[in-house]
């Protein structure tokens, strides 16, 4: 299982949040069969939805939506406050990397977009916000969203390392934000710090990367670690989701399916998990 931990500094003036998630876009890869690029993007909005529900109280669900233009096409991702996380990617098959470095490239193919949240708190009014795109590469882009509309500075690390068979070797990032009362002082010092570490690719290389990331984020000074929690790739789809979602369709439709198709199989988009309902199932339901 991944985890994520939380901390503030000993001065209450800023918390951060580091993430292993590792296991959660591996898990995305091999459910979704995504080539290079594909995984790191998809992977990417992953991490950052899992820092945007550890975020929520009580029993929210946050979407994220990264709209691109261009290669991709819509990334979608769904996270709950209980550390549960899914998603997918419409174009699965986008594999680009530079020519002399062999770096995966992600921004460049996302195109002109939006950065998309909905936050369904359970009340029957989801509060939706959206920000432009502003590189592609998700990490800013999740950055500008939490400065321009949730009002709070932060600085956004995150991302996805594949190893000579682009099989994730190793996922995760980190969030940095400015809390009420930080001094002038303060926010210069830690400014430095973050503009002068190392990349985030080289931290995650680390053998400890989350502890990589706190020392890089806090330098020599003192923070508490608030909580540690367990994270991961979780689908809530079920047969008798999508029984409901057939039912919905009507008599008529559900004949049609029974009498032309002899059945019907749906495909999960968020898990790739196929459900079989054969003619005797579909005769069943419209009997229902």
């Amino acid at each position: 299982m991944d985890k994520l931990i939380k901390s503030i500094s000993s001065s209450g003036s800023f918390r951060a949040y580091v993430l292993d998630s590792t296991e959660t876009v591996r898990t995305a890869q091999e459910k979704h069969q995504t080539l290079s690029s594909s995984t790191v993007a998809l992977g990417r909005t992953l991490i950052a939805n899992q820092i945007l529900a550890a975020n929520q109280k009580g029993d929210s669900k946050i979407t994220v939506k990264v709209i691109g233009d261009s290669s991709f096409g819509h990334i979608i991702s769904v996270a709950d406050t209980k550390g549960h996380v899914k998603g997918y990617i419409q174009n699965t098959g986008v594999d680009i990397k530079k020519t002399a470095t062999g770096e995966v490239l992600v921004g460049p193919f996302m195109g002109n977009g939006h950065f998309v949240t909905i936050i369904d708190y359970g009340t029957g009014n989801p509060y939706t916000s959206t920000t432009p795109l502003i590189s592609g590469e998700i990490g800013e882009d999740f950055a500008y969203y939490l400065t321009e509309s949730e009002q709070t500075p932060s600085a956004v690390g995150l991302n996805v390392l594949l190893d000579q068979d682009d099989k994730v070797k190793v996922a995760g990032g980190f969030m940095l934000q400015v809390l009420p009362g930080a001094t002038e002082e303060e926010i210069a010092r830690y400014e430095k710090r973050i503009q002068e570490m190392p990349a985030i690719s080289t931290l995650l290389e680390s053998d400890d990367h989350i502890n990589a990331l706190l020392s890089a984020i806090y330098g020599d000074e003192d923070y508490k670690v608030l909580s540690e929690e367990e994270i991961g790739f979780a689908c809530d789809c079920s047969r008798q989701r999508f029984e409901a979602a057939l039912i919905t369709l009507g008599n008529a439709e559900l004949k049609a399916m029974a009498e032309e198709d002899h059945g019907a199989e749906i495909t999960c988009q968020f898990c790739g998990e196929t459900y079989t309902f054969t003619e005797q199932d579909l005769e069943a339901l419209i009997n229902d």
